[in-house]
């Protein structure tokens, strides 16, 4: 490891082989990685090594967030949560006094191991670190936030009226929400179920391009008081389109004024105004067009709906059941839920999004285990039901049937309760979070877009720059993104195969002569030093 760590003052140097990273704090950090692939061919495996150099900005800019469903009840449970951190406000509950935390959120709460630390006796203690303290990234609590919404209530009365936070929080934070209105929405009523009819009143009137006109205006305004500007969909669930191919097929529809979905519109003028789009909706607004066009434009976007709950626990359960050689044969996903979410996938035509969305999430680990999945399919059925009485307060129930020894069969049921908005929040800031760090980063001199692919993590449905490679293990997806931090910031990634540690050397209790002591320091260091030599040959 060569690190250089330069701010014009002296250097330190310390030498390893594969990595080789440069700091300079005021522009940037930048890291020499040697990749190793494993390349299988003709049934005989191979090492291919590449190195890259990934740099990052370390200018952490002032960011302003523009959510589209700023009045929803994830709009308004993310931007009330926010300020609730920021002014590190406690609350009453029937539980007690309640400090506002981001528990629930990977970049603010999460560590990795990044390393051991080798005691004086030979043992061994891992070290981690906070997944914020890799990089420099933007804090929530410095996020502007602003957005649309179809409903033109301000957000006291949005976040009252989604039922999500204590009535005790929402009060403290009453002068500071009455201050935040959203935008007229683009809106476009036959993608959305007809009960939402009764929310809409606060629209954006005219054509595509006078909506899209429109919509760029109060993001080049939003501009002006920030350094970067991020977009993030968290409104309604729209229907499925037939897919858009080409950006010359997208601007005909537009200019001859097509009906198209409001997310399309959103994407279409983030995209225009080079700011990142993100959508967390099931939708398939990311279209190739939409893609294309974002490449055209060196923009970025990410999606597609956001990972909090029973999908992320199922894509867990995939590796825990399958992983461990039981044939899961049957997954059933119930829920109900009585909030605006729930209304809106009532209607068979958006709640078609959600399922296809809910259902691809085991694609990848069943396609990779041909010993268990030879051609017969599982069954994987989603429900989900609206009941208004439980509003926000979301039942997850989930059934995981499998085969097991000897014609045998595992069945386990798990039942989860909890505010649906709570859960997405903390996901809303990673992405956020995230996407902005991936935006002053550069690979070999290439920038990550145009999909942020990294991000699946957080996603139902993954959009990649690779269609055909999509990954939605929860363990795989959490281990690319935390080597992919640790790689650019240059620390490096150990292969945890724990080969060294069974000739590790024990010591007892007994008290050495110094002499003794000294030799058995310096054998087990000679011992580890030539292991490592194997290895890295």
């Amino acid at each position: 490891l060569k690190i250089i760590l330069a701010n014009q003052i002296p250097s330190i140097e310390v030498d390893i082989e594969s990595f080789k990273i440069y700091k300079n704090m005021e522009k940037f950090i930048e890291s020499k990685y040697l990749e190793r692939i494993t390349v299988c061919e003709d049934d005989k495996f191979k090492e291919v090594t590449k190195e890259h150099v990934i740099k990052t900005g370390s200018h952490v800019p002032k960011l302003g967030v523009m959510l589209v469903g700023f009045g929803g009840n994830n709009g308004s449970t993310f931007t009330s949560g926010i300020i609730a951190n920021k002014k590190n406000i406690s609350f009453e509950t029937k539980r007690g006094l309640i400090k506002s935390t981001y528990y629930g959120s990977f970049t603010q709460c999460a560590t990795t191991k990044c390393g051991v630390k080798m005691g004086k006796n030979g043992e061994v203690t891992d070290v981690f670190k906070g997944i914020n303290d890799i990089l420099p990234m933007v804090n929530p609590n410095d996020f502007l936030i602003t957005g649309w919404d179809i409903n033109g209530a301000d957000l006291y009365e949005a976040t009252k009226r989604a039922r999500v936070l204590e009535p005790d929080c929402v009060r403290q934070l009453k002068d500071d929400l009455l201050q935040l209105k959203p935008l007229k929405a683009a809106f476009n009523r036959e993608f959305v179920a007809m009960n939402q009819e009764a929310r809409v009143d606060n629209v954006i009137e005219g054509n595509n391009t006078e909506v899209i006109a429109q919509l760029r205006k109060d993001i080049s305004d939003f501009k002006t008081k920030v350094e970067k500007v991020l977009i993030l969909w968290t409104a309604n669930t729209e229907m499925n389109i037939p897919v858009i191919e080409t950006i010359e097929d997208l601007d005909q529809k537009i200019a001859k004024n097509d009906r198209l979905p409001a997310s399309v519109l959103y994407a279409y003028a983030a995209i225009q105004e080079k700011v990142t789009f993100l959508n967390g909706s099931p939708q398939n607004t990311l279209h190739p067009s939409i893609i294309e066009l974002a490449k055209k434009n060196k923009s970025f976007i990410g999606g597609s709906d956001f990972k909090s709950g029973q999908t992320r626990f199922k894509t867990m359960m995939g590796d825990f059941l399958i992983g461990a050689g039981l044939r899961l044969s049957s997954v059933v996903s119930y829920n109900h839920l009585g909030n605006n979410d729930g209304l809106n996938l009532s209607e068979p035509h958006t709640f078609k999004s959600k399922e296809v969305s809910k259902s691809g999430c085991l694609d990848d680990q069943l396609n990779n285990n041909k010993k268990l999945y030879d051609g017969r399919p599982i069954d994987h059925c989603v429900v989900i039901k609206y009941v208004p009485f439980v509003g926000d307060s979301k039942r997850a129930l989930d059934e995981y049937s499998s085969e097991i020894f000897m014609g045998g069969h595992n069945t386990i049921s798990s039942y989860n309760i909890c505010e649906d908005s709570l859960l997405a929040a903390p996901i809303m800031i990673d992405l956020v979070v995230l996407a902005e760090l991936f935006t002053r980063m550069e690979i070999d001199g290439e920038d990550m877009g145009p999909v942020l692919s990294y991000l699946s993590f957080f996603f139902k449905a993954p959009v990649t720059n690779h269609p055909e490679y999509v990954i939605n293990s929860f363990s795989r997806q959490r281990q690319h993104l935390v080597n992919f931090l640790k790689a650019a910031a240059g620390i490096p990634i150990s292969d945890e195969s724990l080969v060294g540690m069974k000739f590790q050397i024990t010591h007892s209790t007994k008290t050495h002569s110094p002499f003794t002591q000294s030799y058995l320091y310096f054998f087990n260091a000679v011992t580890y030093c030539s292991l490592l030599s194997i290895l890295t040959s």
